[in-house]
């Protein structure tokens, strides 16, 4: 089976309720739930080590208005969790639980909704599959630089076993994620063929003067990716909020996509110290948000440093 786009599932929800409120930051949340993440394999060592937790996360995300969860796979990978000592089958069941404990997350909170409301006002959460860059593996800051030691072939090949894994999972769709390079998207847009009944988003992370990280043009990414029925959404994400605007207009000229936005707070990350500056106000995030909706963003939701109270406000805006 071929999916199309009458298959999206994010346009279900822009067409009934006028946007696609996506999830928040989930390590930033793990974190504030006492979590160290100091490692190489960030929050994926949770799979591990507090897999409860997690599902915590994405359930209170969904109660924060999140019309979607992001899947604790970013960072996920059977290199990285082999580099840690552990099998390759225990790697390959830790990428399948992250979409598992997602699913019963959005399972458990549906069925409790359901029961308190009738009639429901909100549909059916999905649940995507994230799909991060070659850079989270590398865990050197490379996802913002894009500057990769693999072509496009090596890429495929690095990505293959991760994808066909997650694409046999029971997520609705897979999100690939802070892009930092057009090679690496269109190395995922030919592994997103060779599962054919699958749909996926691809989001970029950027930086000013329309620029993915790498230097190509926004535009230039969102237009290849336009042709091919399979892409769900183009999107922006784990990106400061001040250059969005331009972003989304550079995306909205060239595709009939949805866009989506899931950008950062507003704090500064310094790679170096590995450390945030700056603050964060909820409240000013979802004003934020409605801007980006008329600029032409028909998903909206937060990266790094955003908590529910962001989704909340967000949400908010958008009732």
């Amino acid at each position: 089976m071929t999916t199309k786009q009458s298959d999206n599932p994010i346009l279900s929800f822009v067409e009934k309720h006028g946007a696609f409120v996506l999830d928040g930051g989930l390590a930033t949340e793990l974190e504030a739930s006492g979590a160290d993440l100091s490692d190489d394999l960030w929050s994926a060592r949770l799979l591990r080590d507090d897999p409860a937790v997690i599902e915590q996360v994405h359930r209170a995300y969904f109660e924060a208005g999140a019309d979607c969860a992001i899947t604790a796979s970013y960072q996920a990978t059977i290199e990285g969790f082999v580099a840690q000592g552990m099998s390759e089958f225990e790697a390959i069941r830790l990428i399948w639980l992250s979409v598992n404990l997602a699913v019963r997350a959005r399972d458990g909170f549906w069925a409790g909704l359901r029961q308190a409301q009738s009639p429901v006002m909100r549909e059916r959460p999905l649940v995507a599959a994230s799909v991060g860059p070659y850079g989270a593996y590398l865990a050197d800051g490379s996802e913002y630089r894009g500057d990769y030691d693999l072509d496009e072939d090596g890429l495929v090949e690095w990505h293959r076993r991760r994808w066909h894994i997650l694409a046999r999972t029971k997520a609705d769709l897979l999100a690939c994620e802070t892009i930092p390079s057009f090679a690496e998207a269109r190395a995922q847009m030919r592994l997103l063929q060779e599962t054919p009944d699958r749909m996926a988003w691809f989001s970029f992370s950027c930086r000013e003067d329309g620029l993915i990280n790498d230097g190509t043009p926004l535009a230039e990414c969102a237009a290849y990716l336009d042709q091919f029925e399979q892409v769900a959404a183009i999107g922006i994400n784990c990106t400061p909020p001040r250059f969005l605007p331009e972003l989304i207009q550079a995306a909205f000229a060239v595709t009939e996509k949805p866009i989506i936005v899931y950008p950062n707070s507003g704090e500064t990350y310094d790679v170096a110290r590995k450390d945030w500056h700056g603050e964060s106000v909820p409240a000013e995030f979802g004003t934020m948000s409605r801007e980006w909706r008329k600029l032409g963003a028909a998903g909206v939701g937060g990266c790094c440093r955003t908590r529910p109270a962001h989704i909340q406000q967000i949400r908010d805006r958008f009732r």
